[in-house]
């Protein structure tokens, strides 16, 4: 997905915020698909996945006229949405599970339609073997980048950290990533 201007973004925001059904629609379109896919690499759940995403845009309709910190709309909807999803899993009383099983597949097919092109069903089974070796923070960067398709500067934000301590962890989670697949026979480069 084609990343919006900050300037666009910052306007489609106000607009919603102010009643525009189109610019609302805008918001929605944009957002929901991160969203989702985000979730469902997450939790793993297509199910839940949904709920929260519909729970997210509420909250986000809910709090938007009120909304002015229009320069960190990205992490803003981000945080809600993991704020959703560990109070849905605290709530339910389950664990979300991180990635890694051979039931990813379906969250991580999602990636085709993030602009991730065509990606080969080798290497598509062989993605959650190697996320499984990240740390849990490695692999949220790894899901917000590559599934939500969070900035750098989102993703540092959200976590309340250093853009060069969250740079870090990225260069080493996908150096993980690589030598991961590359064990497996696959290149990172078939993935993108």
């Amino acid at each position: 997905m084609q990343e919006l201007p900050a300037d666009r973004l910052e306007q489609l925001v106000r607009r919603a915020g102010r009643g525009d059904a189109v610019a609302w629609r805008d918001l929605v379109t944009l957002f929901s698909p991160r969203v989702y896919a985000l979730m469902l690499a997450r939790c793993r759940d297509q199910d839940l996945a949904e709920e929260i995403t519909q729970a997210v845009f509420v909250t986000v309709a809910e709090k938007l006229a009120g909304y002015r910190d229009l320069g960190r709309f990205r992490s803003w909807i981000f945080q809600i949405a993991m704020n959703r999803l560990r109070d849905e899993v605290r709530r339910r009383g389950r664990h979300a599970k991180p990635a890694g099983g051979a039931e990813d597949l379906d969250a991580l097919s999602g990636m085709a339609t993030l602009g991730y092109g065509d990606v080969s069903p080798e290497a598509l089974k062989a993605l959650p073997a190697a996320l499984s070796v990240l740390s849990e923070a490695e692999r949220q960067v790894v899901h917000l980048r590559h599934m939500a398709g969070m900035s750098y500067q989102a993703i540092a934000e959200l976590h309340g950290e250093p853009l060069g301590t969250l740079l870090a962890r990225h260069h080493r989670a996908m150096a993980k990533l690589r030598q991961a697949l590359q064990d497996s026979g696959i290149t990172l480069e078939e993935l993108q």
